[in-house]
């Protein structure tokens, strides 16, 4: 590809109002981010509602940007639509920035700060002619603006608001430079405190303080969240401090700052999660709120560990924009959540979700509830945590230390005229039997429960005291999940699977030798690690008549497994294998979170 994009010197080229061929907008949304008459058109043509247009003004003043960045985000309107009326409106090229290559002398042109200010990239320079991709053409101000500092004649092409904001990451959020970081805090006076010494706490608070510490902590944040990174580990040993993100399911090392640092480092995250600098010898829990670009908030759930060599440091980040709540993107195949819809769609009976911490269980339980959410039907949950806030949802933060336990809150609920309960897990006997009754007594109960697979929960629910008849009563369906990583869509290639690798993963040998498998050979959209993104591998299995027969009848998980099979379950295993089939991840991906049948 020409690293060159070439826009058509035909269309329009914006250089001020009067290239528009209209006068300035007298009306329209006002900000730091500049004028725009995007809003006036989209409100003349019925596209949005006037009040609609009041939020995404009111997001575009708090945060800057493009106004059709907060309409697509804000007013239900998708980006397609919001493209064809700029294109037939101004009448200009439409262009994914993303899919460009431009090069970095053009990036150069346009500093981030105007990037970020006003959506726009640039993608093409050609003599004294500027092309920008921009989400909103009709912003004056931002074009006027670029034609002033860079001392280019301006043409505007359409992007998405999307797009504009992927390109604003690959181009100029580039990675967090950790040496430079390092190089800045250089040899302050900081002593390792030793475990049998006792901390100098004035010290303490003061180190926490000192510029470096903070530019250090604020650069592992950010780096982390551009990453994607569901969490951050910061571990001490005797001689050196690690730090790792897990990216996609998986741990990577991604600096060792000195160990000089480490007590600065660790009670720095403690002041901002307002937890005791003072208390090494317990665990502590707290949260941290960080807002960054756009508006977007991020929780950080801080955990503090007392090990041999200090505290170590675990940080969950949640993205509240960024969870997605939609059953149908959770990668269920059309039988499994034909038959998960059917269960949450019931007026009663219990659903239990399994699988190990971090298999995706609390994301698929949030989006049934926000499918059930309705005006019509009062929903409770008790958490522990809360991960994310639910318009709409009664949320319950568990606190065992003051007796308000899973058992303790399902009681609570019952007297609240509940329709639907959510129980963050079933670890007891108490907690399961109340369940199990709300479940009899009219109520749709969801919870988790910690098992290998579907078929073992009944085995677990017996050993926790259920009697089997209360089990076939209450239960409506059980499903197993995990989480595997999907190969990158910007570097995946073809590559040929060996028969008797997909034969031993239970294909048919006849089918096994004309399945193409995909793998991602590494870019910058990936991080070179070849995936982007997880899918979910579903194993659904409904409470069948045949099924609640064998429970009765005291037959093992084997014989349970066995007979669901034969009525239509597809196992983890299987449901991976159908992942591989459509080229959404890999043979060793598959293998690394699924058990064979």
């Amino acid at each position: 590809m020409d690293s060159n994009v070439r826009v058509p010197e035909s269309r329009v080229g914006l250089g001020g109002a009067e290239a528009l061929g209209r006068e300035p907008p007298e009306a329209g949304p006002k900000s730091q981010a500049g004028s725009s008459r995007i809003g006036d058109l989209l409100l003349k043509l019925g596209v949005i509602s006037a009040a609609d247009l009041r939020i995404a003004q009111s997001k575009l003043r708090e945060s800057g940007g493009a106004l059709t960045t907060w309409v697509v985000k804000h007013c239900g309107i998708s980006e397609a639509e919001i493209l064809t009326v700029l294109q037939e409106e101004y009448h200009l090229p439409v262009v994914d920035p993303t899919a460009l290559d431009i090069p970095p002398e053009v990036i150069d042109v346009l500093p981030a700060l105007l990037a970020n200010k006003y959506h726009i990239v640039p993608v093409n320079l050609s003599r004294t002619s500027l092309t920008l991709a921009m989400a909103d053409p009709s912003n004056l101000v931002a074009i006027n603006e670029v034609k002033f500092l860079t001392g280019f004649d301006v043409r505007a092409a359409i992007a998405g608001p999307t797009s504009i904001e992927r390109a604003i990451e690959r181009y100029y959020e580039h990675s967090v430079n950790y040496g430079d970081v390092l190089s800045q805090i250089g040899n302050e006076d900081m002593e390792v405190v030793r475990a049998e010494e006792e901390l100098d706490l004035k010290q303490l608070e003061k180190a926490t303080e000192e510029a470096p510490v903070v530019r250090l902590v604020n650069a592992l944040l950010m780096d982390a969240i551009k990453k994607r990174a569901s969490d951050i580990h910061i571990e001490p040993y005797e001689r050196v401090l690690r730090v790792r993100f897990r990216i996609d399911g998986v741990l990577y090392e991604i600096m060792q700052p000195p160990i000089k640092l480490k007590n600065a480092i660790i009670s720095r995250i403690k002041v901002m999660a307002s937890l005791d600098i003072a208390e090494r010898r317990l665990p502590q829990d707290g949260r941290i709120k960080v807002k960054i670009a756009h508006g977007r908030e991020m929780d950080l759930r801080v955990s503090t560990l007392p090990t041999l060599f200090g505290e170590k440091v675990v940080m969950r980040l949640l993205d509240k924009g960024g969870v997605q709540l939609d059953l149908k993107k959770l990668g269920f195949s059309p039988e499994a959540l034909e038959a998960f819809e059917d269960a949450i769609n019931r007026p009663y009976g219990m659903i239990l979700v399994t699988g190990p911490t971090g298999s995706g269980k609390t994301t698929t339980l949030y989006s049934a509830l926000a499918e059930l959410n309705k005006i019509t039907t009062n929903i409770s949950t008790a958490e522990d945590p809360v991960e994310y806030n639910l318009v709409g949802i009664n949320q319950l933060q568990v606190h065992e230390d003051i007796g308000l336990n899973f058992a303790a809150a399902l009681r609570a609920f019952l007297r609240q005229d509940p329709d639907v309960i959510m129980v963050g897990e079933v670890r007891d006997f108490e907690t399961a039997e109340i369940a199990v009754k709300a479940a009899l007594t009219g109520h749709l109960v969801l919870s988790t429960v910690h098992t290998n697979d579907a078929p073992s929960t009944v085995n677990r629910l017996l050993n926790m005291g259920i009697e089997p008849f209360l089990i076939t009563s209450s239960v409506n369906l059980i499903m197993a999940q995990r989480l595997a990583r999907v190969v990158c869509p910007k570097c995946r290639e073809p590559h040929e699977l060996p028969a008797s690798v997909m034969i031993d993963l239970g294909v048919p040998e006849e089918k096994a030798r004309d399945i193409t498998g995909f793998r991602g050979t590494g870019c910058q959209n990936c991080g070179g690690t070849g995936f982007r993104g997880r899918s979910a591998l579903y194993e659904v299995m409904r409470m069948t008549d045949g099924i609640r027969e064998l429970v009765l009848s005291g037959a093992s998980s084997a014989e349970v497994k066995r007979h669901a099979i034969e009525e239509g379950m597809r196992t983890l295993r299987q449901s991976g294998v159908e992942k591989i089939i459509e080229g959404l991840t890999t043979v060793e991906e598959v293998m690394r979170v699924t058990m064979a049948d």
